[in-house]
């Protein structure tokens, strides 16, 4: 169970990993907060504060990078034209790590989901968003989530393979809600800067680092 939440985390941190039609090339960075109505772990998140990904995109590859204290350092390298998946996590807890996976599978182990169109809008960096909300179990955990996607943005997402075909477009923000430890978390996440620069091949090596212990699914 453990395993299987941390996963999730991990892949929300890293949420934006994506490759897309419509940027060929370029970076896009999200910020994530997380807060509690716990008091005591609420002043522990308010120490973490905001998290920042950076994913960089090159035609059919992504590359997201993420740095946090509940998960470490975590990057994930997506190819969709060969549908795989490299995860590398570096925890202070539990050492380096990776995970080798199929963008056809699902990235967390996730039993049931239940998802219901808003019927609402929500503009995001000029791009109007449909609104989801989602209910899904993880390691015998329930985690709810609101989520706003384009259809403007042609993109691949790592949570999307979660959803299957319930979930249309690409998503730029949400906000979630899970337990951990007993104490409610909640998340929330938005894409804050898309923008088209060059970027170096060497970033989307799919071979893992020497010193990394392979993680299984």
């Amino acid at each position: 169970m453990k395993k299987s939440i941390l996963l999730l985390l991990a892949v929300t941190l890293s949420f934006t990993s994506f490759a897309q039609d419509k940027l060929t090339e370029g970076t896009v960075i999200s910020t994530q907060t997380m807060s509690s109505d716990d008091e005591a772990m609420n002043s522990q998140l308010a120490m973490v504060g905001e998290v920042v990904t950076t994913t960089y995109i090159k035609e059919k590859k992504s590359r997201s990078e993420v740095s946090s204290p509940m998960t470490g350092d975590v990057v994930t390298i997506t190819d969709t034209e060969t549908k795989k998946m490299l995860m590398l996590m570096d925890n202070p807890m539990s050492g380096k790590s990776y995970m080798e996976m199929s963008t056809d599978s699902k990235a967390a182990q996730v039993e049931n989901i239940e998802v219901t169109n808003r019927d609402d809008k929500k503009t995001v960096l000029g791009y109007e968003c449909e609104g989801y909300d989602v209910i899904m179990t993880a390691g015998g955990q329930t985690v709810e989530m609101t989520l706003y996607t384009t259809k403007s943005i042609t993109a691949y997402s790592q949570q999307s393979q979660m959803y299957g075909d319930k979930i249309e477009g690409f998503p730029m923000y949400f906000v979630l809600n899970m337990s951990q430890m007993g104490k409610n978390i909640t998340i929330e996440n938005t894409v804050t800067e898309i923008k088209e620069e060059a970027v170096s091949s060497d970033k989307f090596n799919m071979t893992p680092p020497e010193g990394y212990t392979e993680m299984k699914q």
